[in-house]
């Protein structure tokens, strides 16, 4: 039933910024969820970056933490990731996730950030 959709993501140099937008459908955006994004690098596994919480409340693992800044539009159904300072250990492919209601799980595509001089 739901379905998220990302964008944003691209080749930026050392430094730059980037911002990651994750569009909801299918759901009701403003319902009680979690919206979360991962990334996973080359060769490693999947790790947790950032949440925000349908009442705005977000965390961020410690490595982003004063360089992204997760945000989300209830209106228009999208969260957001404004990525500052970029540094070459952030490339990664990037993953939109919701967290419904505690319980329901659903993912995005994933977007490719590449930060490279």
């Amino acid at each position: 039933q739901v379905q998220l959709v990302e964008s944003g993501g691209g080749l930026v140099q050392p430094g730059g910024s980037l911002r990651l937008s994750c569009a909801a459908s299918g759901s009701a955006f403003s319902d009680i969820n979690t919206m979360s994004w991962y990334r996973q690098a080359p060769g490693k596994q999947r790790s947790w970056v950032a949440h925000i919480t349908n009442d705005g409340r977000s965390n961020y693992e410690h490595s982003v933490r004063g360089r992204f800044t997760i945000s989300r539009d209830n209106a228009k159904n999208t969260v957001y990731l404004q990525m500052n300072m970029l540094k070459p250990e952030d490339t990664a492919v990037y993953y939109c996730q919701m967290v419904l209601r505690g319980v329901h799980q659903y993912w995005g595509q994933g977007t490719q950030v590449t930060v490279s001089s």
